[in-house]
């Protein structure tokens, strides 16, 4: 198992293993399909795609999304359904935190659902801590905004 960033050739992984996660608990919206048709907007504004790997398969994602120099969105993770709580999140969550400090980030934070109660309580576990809720201006889905300084 290894890590890889940015890797292109990962890009409709990334975009599968994402709306897999997404249509299981929620529905597509607006935001989502804008970054299906273009997922390398991620890398070419400056932020980083990480692709959990082994044998060339590619098992679990997750992005920063840059806004500054100090400050990154951690954002669609994902994790192929039949390898979930394997252990595999935890792994590129620390994989993207660690990353962020060797890049100079100073704060992480990220958007999701109170309904996602192990996807939350590993947050927090990592040190994340709500810093505000209630429905988001962007996605209908998110419920919780969660930041971690570094």
């Amino acid at each position: 198992m290894r890590i890889e960033t940015n890797n292109r050739a990962h890009l409709q992984d990334f975009v599968r293993l994402n709306e897999m996660w997404i249509t299981e608990h929620f529905s597509l919206e607006e935001p989502d399909r804008v970054l299906a048709a273009n997922p390398s907007a991620i890398i070419d504004g400056g932020g980083y795609i990480f692709s959990l790997t082994h044998e060339d398969r590619v098992l679990g994602v997750c992005a920063l999304f840059k806004e500054s120099a100090e400050r990154y969105q951690l954002a669609r993770m994902a994790v192929d359904p039949d390898l979930r709580g394997s252990g595999y999140g935890r792994a590129l969550l620390d994989h993207a935190l660690a990353f962020a400090q060797s890049i100079g980030a100073k704060y992480i934070y990220l958007l999701s659902n109170t309904k996602l109660e192990r996807a939350v309580a590993l947050y927090k576990r990592s040190g994340f801590e709500a810093i505000s809720t209630g429905q988001h201006p962007v996605y209908t889905r998110c419920d919780i905004v969660m930041e971690r300084m570094l």
